[in-house]
């Protein structure tokens, strides 16, 4: 049997769909064929799991036509899949299914896209009849259960291979050559706009203030290729020694990320990937909810605590704050995040703030 699992385009999600991915190869098999669809971050960010026996990389975003969607379309159609699964909730990924001439298509129905499947799975609905927003991980577990794969565990899993462990072992003993104390991750970026992001003060303010109380750490500040200036900002607020950044690493690939992630005693993350990246290694994560709905990030709600405002306009989910107040996050304080991390960081390990 062969099955393609067109996989969704952001990080947190791909991430999120990993527990569905695991079941399927559970119920199918190893004799069976998985391939995924993935764009090449996600390829990077799923490098040396055994779920998936090929991969066709394919992002429509992208100018580069060996990854568009008529290349992928081709592929699809050129090795024709039994069974093509899609996770994102989209009609260009329902068409590329169509166009892969995939005998079933499955896939969650909504945006106009039903006819393009052949197994459409309805939303769930409370008591009341309305339609209820699931976390990602339950909802893309209904879709691969539509197929009959028994519905499996919803922890989120990653895998950092030798290369990847190495690099960012390499990183952090260059970073931090003088403390082996615990290493605490902060993340405020996101590729979804400047509204989930908490703002450079604040992090800086609360990565100061977790090297004052705890002298041995190393603090570092997460960042991707295009965050650099914005890691290189909030260093240089902090000014503490306890505090240093990716910043300056020459490559700063998604594997990097999953090294220092899964070296982690604890994370802080806005509502972004990381936070997903930090929870498929089980570290303890503080996550800063602001414009999103909360259900759609809880990825590992067990060891995952969520601060966030409860006020009118949140969750909006807007990219950027359509009344240019951003409250619902600029009311989070510093210390309030802080003694979250560190009861985080006591319960892990048993350490105490001095």
């Amino acid at each position: 049997m062969h099955v393609a699992a067109i996989m969704p385009r952001w990080v947190g999600d791909a991430v999120m769909a990993t527990p569905a991915l695991r079941s399927l190869r559970q119920h199918l098999g190893p004799t069976a064929r998985i391939t995924g669809v993935m764009r090449p971050v996600i390829a990077d960010l799923l490098a040396g799991i055994e779920w998936l026996d090929a991969i066709i990389l394919y992002d429509r975003h992208r100018r580069d036509p060996a990854v568009g969607f008529a290349a992928a379309a081709a592929k699809l159609a050129a090795d024709r899949a039994d069974c093509i699964v899609l996770f994102p909730n989209s009609v260009s990924a329902a068409w590329l299914a169509w166009r892969g001439r995939g005998r079933r298509r499955v896939g969650a129905t909504g945006h106009w896209r039903r006819w393009l499947l052949t197994d459409a799975v309805p939303p769930h609905r409370d008591e009341r009849g309305r339609v209820e927003i699931l976390p990602p991980p339950r909802a893309f577990m209904d879709v691969v259960a539509a197929i009959g794969v028994p519905r499996g565990s919803l922890t989120v899993a990653l895998t950092v291979t030798p290369e990847e462990r190495a690099r960012g072992d390499d990183a952090l003993g260059r970073l931090f050559p003088d403390r082996s104390g615990p290493l605490v991750v902060l993340n405020d970026n996101s590729s979804n706009g400047s509204a989930r992001a908490w703002g450079g003060e604040k992090l800086a303010g609360l990565a100061r203030w977790l090297g004052e109380r705890l002298p041995d750490a190393r603090v570092l500040v997460h960042c991707g290729p295009a965050d650099r200036d914005h890691a290189r900002d909030v260093v240089a607020r902090a000014g503490h020694p306890a505090v240093a950044g990716l910043q300056d690493i020459d490559n700063l690939p998604i594997g990097l990320s999953k090294a220092v992630f899964a070296r982690a005693a604890v994370a802080v993350s806005s509502d972004s990937g990381p936070r997903h990246i930090a929870a498929a290694f089980g570290v303890p994560t503080i996550a800063l909810v602001g414009p999103t709905d909360p259900r759609l990030g809880r990825s590992d709600p067990a060891r995952c605590r969520e601060i966030r405002r409860d006020i009118v306009c949140s969750p909006c989910g807007r990219q950027e704050c359509p009344l240019g107040h951003h409250d619902c996050l600029r009311l989070i304080q510093v210390e309030e995040v802080g003694l979250a991390a560190l009861d985080l960081l006591a319960a892990a390990t048993g350490r105490h703030a001095g």
